[in-house]
């Protein structure tokens, strides 16, 4: 039926097959040879129209991603299906006036060359480079190799597309792959030149910044040297493009040493083209060029203040002078390089160029009414205005009243949506900005994108104000909560979701200025809103930033924000969670024993367990937030969740379920004790046992939870001290304590020691464990226990004790080196009230002449230089 309907021009058995690859992929298994086989001799059949070769190349494009396992059992079709898509990227037109095109004609995607290309990047993603990579290598050196432009082009083309998928495969031949499609930059052929240029940038942004680090001075010389290829327009602004891929990943250091030969190749250029653009109008290199200054501005921050004066004047001539229709690209890319080179170089060299700029947005910002809906000035001048606000801070609040009005309007756009039959699809299917999902019972549903960017760039600025100004934004605070709240339900962009969630607890620190009513009622219009969303948000990354946003305003609001109603909803989604968790564990071990499973899988497998284990860190996030609220009250709440958390650390659990349930323990103790002691029978055998765990991870997690149990836990805790301490030494000396992966768990256990010391001296023999306690500091990752046990030290040598001390004060050189290298490795902030109670303890040993001269005598430049710079602090 597949077959001949095919001939008779009709499509839609074609169709009906992708429906089923795309979502029941399992239903072919049983014929899916004779299918595929089928499948690939219609899609190498020229005879057929270009929609239906793709429609039958759809199929196992679909299948790849849908039954990835299921298709790399038969490698002979993937094997045929991988020339097929290099065949269809070869159908290119020849055309005069490409290389000097003045417009990016948009890609055409019903076209072979792009639906080949596409189909390859899926592919490689479903499939993975292991299978992809050894069966397209030797195809793509061949094409690259071919004298027809078509093939080289179509062969560099491929290589981009690739390069997501088979990213781990490609990284251990990177180099040889660099150094070949470099040369193609100098191809006679500029459609070549131009597939090179987009090879480089893609491997840029794919293999980021390890590309960078390996290939920064090949790479950004030979793209400076393509920028300069006058003749084609288009190839320069693909070099200026892959250049801008390449600066936005660069670590600063590796750029500094270039950026002077940088900066004067961008310079000339520019001053190249804005002539070009005086005398005739072409105006496409600019855009780019423009791009790339600020891409490099962005990129070494304040090293750019030398060549601010070189660019700015010809900046600002842009904005002045490029009003006409055609040039509303260029002026808003050279907003967005104005205020990016400002952000840069900082509030003291841009004020000389602030009032001109600001003044330049203005008269823009008035003329707001006049511009259409689709002019891309308005994104560029929206994140212009945030960055405007970055730079100047309280100052920029004058400008609100202009700035509000447009940000609103864009920030409100609501997109056409449309309920349609696969007929009207397909009439609707060449209108521009449609993208449609399929819902089954041959319905669609569409959305019209078109603005939805716009509208998620908005809402980012509105949160970046509202960050910035805090109380300085409160006048607006009302009309942001209302259009932002419903947005949580917008489910056509995560980007949109996710900004608005990001708001919440910003928008409410804004508002605190009001006094406690008008916050309470702004916290009322949200709650209900966001703990709806934690129960009905689909997308894990999207639901992660509404947990944790929800986690940061009960932080903001405190004891008594939630109800009755908010606790018993909260606690069900919660419940669901967590149990839900355990669920997908079970269907992740089912799934392991799929006659399809392999080690692609096993990679996917574990893709969805990451992906588990971050919502399991938010729901942490939330009760952590909620305990440190409403300690000891919210505990008859909480024993609904027990049995559960009581269930993450279990022996047999993963260590990630471990230390999560560990942490959530930790709380319990720190914020509810000493009634905490009540679930004791649940978690303090595990946490004992865990302190010595395989996995740092639960190893700090258990560790920190002795130190807390010390602190807060009251007498029914004391004899887990004597208990914890020898295994808390035993991690602390291991050989490998202070490894990369193992050092936080040994600072936690050093500064639970520390706690057990201070706060139940007499469970311990303090005088015989302090010398070695002392032989192990300073703690200098876990930036919290650091501050802790510098506390503790403080206050052991403000009351002299004599241990610390030692004899004739012997042991003050070894302090001061303590102190000295807690300052250098930054282990405590200069504002936090340790820092002055240590400056006071050198400022002691200064007064004791000799002494001070002996201590200072046996420290090394660096830690002189540190107690100098404590000193000067505070």
């Amino acid at each position: 039926a597949l077959n001949d309907s095919c001939y008779q021009n009709d499509d839609s058995v074609l169709k009906s097959l992708v429906e089923i690859a795309d979502s029941v992929p399992k239903y072919l298994r049983p014929h899916l040879e004779a299918t595929l086989q089928l499948t690939l001799k219609l899609c190498a059949d020229a005879s057929l129209s270009n929609m239906q070769r793709q429609l039958a190349l759809e199929v196992i494009v679909a299948l790849s991603e849908t039954a990835a396992a299921m298709l790399r059992k038969h490698t002979n079709i993937i094997a045929q299906a991988i020339p097929q898509m290099l065949a269809m990227m070869v159908d290119l037109e020849e055309d005069e006036d490409w290389a000097n095109a003045d417009e990016l004609a948009d890609d055409d995607f019903d076209s072979n060359a792009v639906a080949g290309e596409s189909a390859l990047d899926r592919m490689a993603c479903g499939l993975g480079g292991k299978l992809v990579l050894p069966m397209i290598k030797e195809h793509i050196m061949q094409m690259l190799q071919n004298p027809d432009w078509k093939y080289r082009h179509a062969g560099l083309m491929a290589l981009s597309a690739i390069g997501e998928g088979c990213h781990q495969q490609m990284e251990g031949i990177l180099n040889e792959i660099v150094n070949f499609v470099l040369l193609f930059l100098q191809d006679p052929h500029p459609r070549v030149r131009y597939a090179a240029c987009n090879a480089v940038g893609q491997m840029a942004t794919d293999f980021a910044p390890g590309f960078q680090k390996k290939f920064h001075e090949k790479a950004s010389r030979a793209l400076l040297q393509t920028m300069e290829d006058q003749g084609s327009q288009r190839v320069q602004a693909h070099a200026a493009a892959a250049l801008i891929n390449f600066t936005e990943d660069c670590p600063k250091s590796l750029l500094i040493p270039y950026l002077d030969n940088l900066v004067k190749h961008l310079h000339s250029i520019m001053v190249i083209k804005l002539q070009e653009l005086i005398q005739k109008g072409t105006k496409l290199v600019l855009e780019q060029v423009v791009t790339s200054i600020a891409s490099v501005a962005d990129t070494v921050e304040e090293k750019f203040v030398p060549y601010y004066d070189l660019f700015m004047p010809s900046l600002k001539h842009i904005v002045e002078n490029a009003v006409q229709k055609e040039l509303r690209l260029l002026r808003g890319k050279t907003i967005e390089c104005i205020s990016l080179i400002g952000l840069a170089v900082g509030k003291e060299k841009f004020m000389q160029d602030a009032s001109d700029v600001m003044q330049l947005l203005l008269k823009t910002q008035t003329d707001f009414s006049d511009l259409e809906d689709d002019d891309p000035q308005i994104s560029y001048m929206i994140s212009a205005w945030a960055r405007m606000c970055k730079i100047l801070g309280k100052e920029f609040q004058q400008y609100l009243p202009v700035v509000m009005g447009p940000l609103m309007k864009t920030a409100s756009i609501k997109p056409e949506v449309a309920l349609l039959d696969t007929q009207d699809m397909e009439n609707m299917s060449d209108d521009d900005g449609w993208e449609f999902v399929s819902i089954g019972d041959q319905q669609s549903f569409g959305i019209k994108t078109a603005g939805l960017e716009e509208k998620s760039t908005a809402c980012q600025m509105l949160v970046c104000y509202a960050k910035e100004l805090k109380e300085g934004f409160v006048e607006y605070t009302e009309q942001v909560v209302k259009l932002m709240v419903p947005l949580l339900k917008f489910y056509f962009h995560d980007d949109i979701l996710l900004k608005n969630s990001t708001s919440m607890p910003l928008l409410l620190e804004c508002a605190r200025v009001r006094g406690p009513e008008y916050l309470t009622q702004m916290w009322h219009f949200m709650c209900d809103a966001l703990i709806k969303a934690i129960g009905t948000e689909p997308e894990s990354d999207v639901l992660s930033e509404i947990m944790h946003s929800f986690a940061k305003c009960i932080e903001v609001m405190g004891d008594g924000c939630l109800n009755n109603e908010h606790f018993e909803e909260l606690g069900g989604i919660l419940k669901e969670k967590l149990e839900e968790h355990f669920k997908n564990q079970e269907l992740r071990q089912v799934k392991r024993q799929d006659e399809d499973y392999d080690e692609q899988v096993e990679e996917s497998l574990q893709d969805e367990d990451d992906s588990d284990i971050y919502i399991l860190t938010k729901v942490s996030d939330i009760l952590h937030s909620i305990f440190s609220s409403y300690k000891e009250k919210v505990l008859p709440w909480f024993e609904r969740l027990l049995p559960l958390i009581v269930n993450l650390i279990c022996p047999h659990r993963p260590w990630a379920d471990r230390q999560w349930g560990l942490c959530i323990f930790d709380d319990v103790v720190e914020h509810c004790s000493p009634a905490s002691f009540k679930y004791a029978e649940y978690f303090l055998r595990p946490m004992l046992e865990s302190v010595c765990d395989s996995s740092p991870e639960v190893r700090q997690a258990a560790a920190y939870g002795v130190g807390v149990m010390a602190q807060f836990g009251g007498d029914s805790y004391r004899p887990v001290c004597p208990e914890a301490l020898p295994l808390l030494v035993r991690v602390i000396q291991s050989p490998d304590a202070k490894a990369k992966e193992n050092v936080n768990a040994t600072e936690n256990c050093i500064s639970a020691i520390g706690k057990i010391m201070k706060f139940k001296p007499d469970c311990i023999n303090v005088e015989e464990v302090l010398p070695h306690w002392l032989s192990w500091l300073p703690l200098h990752e876990d930036k919290e226990e650091a501050v802790h046990t510098f506390n503790y030290l403080c206050d052991l040598l403000e009351s002299n004790n004599p241990i610390v001390l030692g004899p004739n004060n012997s042991n003050l050189p070894r302090i001061l080196g303590i102190i000295a290298d807690g300052e250098i490795h930054e282990a405590i902030k200069h504002e936090d009230p340790c820092t002055k109670r240590l400056a006071n303890v050198v400022r002691q040993v200064q007064t004791s002449g000799g002494l001070w001269t002996e201590c200072i005598s046996q420290l090394n430049a660096d830690q002189q230089a540190a107690i100098q710079e404590l000193l000067n602090s505070a």
